[in-house]
């Protein structure tokens, strides 16, 4: 007969604060109370919620928490705590209420990716100035293991590239545009009723959400510190849905990738639309799905793929950290401090490697083609492919489609502006990096 784990008065006792309960944290708090006996068994751990922090306790919410947890006093909460949870989200005052908890010697465990991105140097030392731990697994990619993997799988490893769709909003977006023809807006405002956008979804579709999650997973993979400073950024509002009937024409599906590459000279982060292949394991993440291809040394190829938003999927991430939290604590084990001894340096875009796919309208006349590919001989820029059609409102215009040859990024932008002060180009309409999925 299995005993509950209540019933086992050696059993510890873990006092956990919860600060926000939103529609993480209130999936977080439904299954710290009703699933309290078997989270015991599982960890060896009676894990306690004594109090919730919100900014209004009679907001409605997707679980009912008691109200005598409730509390618009986080402070009081923390210092009760043997461990914090906290899902506000944001920079202040989560940095400081995280800070206040850990300088205690608290075990964190957070979904902060902005905060982690901004600060994540700063509340790492703190962890490990009085051995308390500071876990985030939540923070990248939702409900798909990848920071453990990173930090611990991979430790004997050399990662040498990542490529990720760490954004389940703008996945959604992408794929509505690949598989119905619908336009940017209209996909963003499917994604709205439907849930995955918020009302202002400027941080997931100008790619903000994405580069935190870079910078926090490439500190992990590169065994260095980076910030949010250190990813280029572009999001997929410009993503026309031409731009994504061109790629289908050639086999290609437009996602927008969070990467981090390790070069000769450091690492580049970067984040953006790419158009690859569509038999990339990549091209068949659908809907609001995440995934993760990472490429190491020994390891070679591996993929992590699974949901990356959502209440339930992300509390599961949040959860098996706590349930790892508490394990530790019992056995009276410091949490593992941040790898950062490679110290390797962001690099810039500049001398990254990619092809590019730009479109750009010109005046139909003579000579025009050989302009155009002067411009590219000029840059040192090859083409690879080019496909011209009629305009259909103007048949004084041409639309042309070029894709290059691989070239270093700086080469190809200075070649994309020259284009723009060529007198015969009328507008350069989308210019996207191509993955080969080499």
């Amino acid at each position: 007969m299995t005993t509950s784990a209540t019933s086992h008065p050696q059993t510890p006792h873990l006092k956990v604060a919860l600060l926000g309960a939103g529609t993480v944290g209130s999936q977080v708090a439904r299954v710290l109370l009703d699933s309290k006996d078997e989270l015991a068994l599982r960890s060896g751990v009676t894990l306690d919620l004594v109090g919730v922090a919100v900014r209004d306790v009679d907001a409605k919410r997707d679980y009912e928490i008691p109200r005598e947890l409730l509390t618009t006093d986080a402070d009081s909460v923390i210092d009760a705590a043997d461990i914090v949870v906290e899902l506000t989200g944001g920079i202040e005052p989560a940095r400081t209420r995280i800070l206040r908890a850990l300088n205690a010697g608290t075990t964190v465990v957070t979904g902060n990716k902005a905060l982690l991105a901004a600060h994540g140097r700063e509340l790492q030392d703190a962890a490990a100035a009085p051995g308390s731990q500071l876990s985030y697994e939540a923070a990248v990619a939702g409900a798909i293991p990848i920071v453990r993997p990173m930090r611990d799988s991979l430790a004997g490893d050399k990662v040498t590239r990542f490529l990720g769709i760490m954004n389940g909003t703008t996945n959604f977006i992408l794929d509505q545009m690949d598989t119905t023809g619908a336009a940017f807006n209209d996909a963003l405002a499917e994604a709205q009723e439907l849930g995955y956008a918020e009302a202002d979804p400027t941080a997931d579709v100008e790619g903000h959400d994405a580069a935190a999650k870079a910078a926090v997973l490439a500190s992990l993979a590169f065994h260095s510190t980076f910030t949010l400073d250190d990813v280029h950024c572009e999001g997929i509002t410009a993503v026309s849905a031409e731009d994504v009937a061109t790629a289908a024409e050639a086999g290609y599906v437009i996602k927008l990738l969070s990467v981090g590459e390790r070069t000769e000279d450091g690492v580049n982060l970067r984040v953006n639309p790419v158009m690859i292949p569509r038999n990339h394991v990549l091209g068949g993440v659908h809907g609001a799905y995440n995934a993760v291809f990472v490429e190491a040394e020994n390891a070679g190829s591996l993929m992590f793929y699974g949901q990356g938003a959502g209440g339930e999927p992300t509390a599961s991430a949040v959860l098996g950290d706590l349930v790892s939290a508490a394990r530790s604590i019992a056995r009276g084990a410091e949490g593992i401090p941040l790898s950062d001894h490679a110290k390797l340096p962001a690099v810039s875009m500049d001398n990254v490697t990619t092809r590019m796919a730009i479109t750009v309208t010109v005046k139909d006349r003579l000579g025009v083609l050989a302009q155009i590919a002067q411009v590219f001989a000029d840059h040192g820029v090859s083409i690879s492919t080019m496909h011209q059609t009629e305009d259909p409102k103007d048949q004084a215009i041409s639309v042309l489609r070029l894709v290059t040859h691989t070239g270093r990024h700086r080469d190809l932008m200075d070649t994309v502006g020259a284009l723009r002060e060529l007198p015969v180009v009328a507008e350069v309409l989308s210019v996207i990096p191509v993955e080969t999925g080499d």
